[in-house]
C-alpha cells in the first residue's frame, strides 16, 4: 500500500505569508513618518495615488527615474550592516530626477530575498524611509518578493523608482549653456553606490575582512566607511535652481566625471576640469593605491569625490555656491565650458597623472 503523501503548504515552499504581513506592519509607520502634500492613499492597497494638483503646480511635466543599489549590498550583507542601503536606493533616483530640475513627489521600493527575515527587512525600509525623509519624498508603495531558488538564503536585492514633478519652463539643462559657464563640483560623501565590483575585487586580492579598521579612516570598520551612504542632494539643487544661475546638473555615478557630465552638455561643446582644485578624498586614494587602478579608469568609475556637477553662469558662481553652502554641500570651482568642433573628448581632465596616480599614495 502506498503511503499517504501529506499535503505542501507554501511555507514548505520556502515563502511565509505570515512574515511578509508583519514586515508589512513593521514599516507602515515608516512609511506614514515620509508623507507630503499629494499623498492621498495609505500603504498596502493595490495601488497608491497622489494628487498632483495638491502640491500647486501650473505646467507641470513629471519626471520619473529608476535604480538599484547595485553589488553595494553584497558588502552590506557580508558586513551585516543594513541600515543605509535603502538611502542610497532613493538617493540613486531622485538625484536624478533634481538634476532635471524636478521636485520628488513619491517613491516605491521592490525588495527582493531568499528568506524574508522581518528585523533585516524593518531596518532595509528603514534606510528608505529616511532616504524619503531628506528628500521630502513620500515613501507610497513597494513590493516584497520572498523567492527561494532565485536569491540565497541570507541575499536580498533592492530596486526602485522615484516620480517628480517640474513646471514646464524649469526643465534642466535649459539649452543656454555657453562657452565660459563655470563648472561646480559639489563633493560626495564617498563612494556613493557605482564601482562596487571592483571595490570587491580590490578588497578580496588585498585578503582584507569587512570587520577590520579601514586604513583609509582609522577607528571605523572597513565594512562601515565602504557602505557610507549616497548624498542625496535635493534640497540643496532645489535651493540653487532657485537663484536662476543654474543652466544644468550632472549626477556623477556609473561612468564617473567622463561619461556623466556629457549628458547635459550642449553641441559643439566641452569641459576642462582641473583635478588639483579639489583633494581627492582617502577611500579613492586608498583604491587607487591597493588595486594599483589606472587614473583614466578612476575617472571613468568613481567619483573621485565630486558627486554633483552645478553648469554655472560667471556671474552668478557667488549666488549658486552660496545656496548650495547654505544647505551643507561643500562646493569647489573645477572647471569650465569651451568650444569645440570635435566630438571627442567632451571630458578634459588636467593634472590626473599628478594628483590621481597610484604612486602618489601610501597605505
Amino acid at each position: 500500500m502506498e503511503e499517504a503523501i501529506s499535503g505542501l503548504t507554501y511555507k514548505d515552499a520556502g515563502v511565509d505569508i505570515v512574515a511578509g504581513d508583519a514586515l508589512v506592519d513593521a514599516i507602515r509607520p515608516l512609511a506614514a513618518s515620509t508623507a507630503r502634500t499629494g499623498v492621498a492613499s495609505d500603504l498596502g492597497g493595490f495601488g497608491a495615488l497622489f494628487d498632483l494638483k495638491a502640491c500647486g503646480y501650473r505646467d507641470p511635466v513629471l519626471v520619473a527615474a529608476t535604480d538599484g543599489v547595485g553589488t553595494k549590498l553584497k558588502i552590506a550583507i557580508a558586513a551585516g550592516i543594513h541600515d543605509t542601503v535603502g538611502i542610497d536606493l532613493v538617493a540613486m533616483s531622485v538625484n536624478d530626477l533634481v538634476v532635471q530640475g524636478a521636485e520628488p513627489l513619491f517613491f516605491l521600493d521592490y525588495y527582493a530575498m531568499g528568506r524574508l527575515e522581518v528585523a533585516t527587512g524593518t531596518i532595509v525600509i528603514g534606510g528608505v524611509a529616511e532616504g524619503c525623509r531628506q528628500s521630502n519624498c513620500a515613501l507610497i508603495g513597494g513590493e516584497t518578493a520572498e523567492m527561494p531558488g532565485m536569491y540565497a538564503r541570507e541575499d536580498y536585492d533592492l530596486a526602485g523608482f522615484a516620480v517628480g514633478a517640474v513646471e514646464r519652463d524649469a526643465i534642466l539643462p535649459n539649452g543656454r549653456a555657453k562657452a565660459g559657464d563655470v563648472l561646480l563640483g559639489i563633493a560626495s560623501h564617498g563612494l556613493h553606490s557605482n564601482g562596487f565590483s571592483l571595490v570587491r575585487r580590490i578588497v578580496e586580492k588585498s585578503g582584507l575582512d569587512y570587520a577590520a579598521e579601514a586604513e583609509f579612516e582609522p577607528g571605523t570598520a572597513l565594512g562601515q566607511a565602504l557602505l557610507r551612504p549616497t548624498r542625496i542632494y535635493v534640497k540643496s539643487c532645489l535651493a540653487a535652481i532657485a537663484t536662476g544661475g543654474v543652466k544644468a546638473f550632472a549626477h556623477i555615478t556609473g561612468g564617473g566625471l567622463v561619461e556623466n557630465i556629457p549628458r547635459v552638455l550642449p553641441k559643439r561643446t566641452a569641459v576642462e576640469i582641473d583635478v588639483a582644485n579639489w583633494t581627492l578624498p582617502p577611500v579613492f586614494a586608498w583604491l587607487a593605491a591597493k588595486g594599483e587602478v589606472p587614473t583614466g579608469e578612476m575617472a571613468r568609475t568613481f567619483n573621485c569625490g565630486i558627486g554633483m556637477v552645478a553648469l554655472v553662469e560667471p556671474d552668478r558662481v557667488r549666488a549658486v555656491s552660496q545656496a548650495l553652502a547654505d544647505n551643507g554641500e561643500t562646493v569647489t570651482p573645477i572647471g569650465r565650458l569651451i568650444e569645440s568642433a570635435d566630438e571627442e573628448p567632451r571630458v578634459i581632465l588636467k593634472n590626473v597623472e599628478e594628483t590621481w596616480h597610484a604612486r602618489n599614495w601610501r597605505f
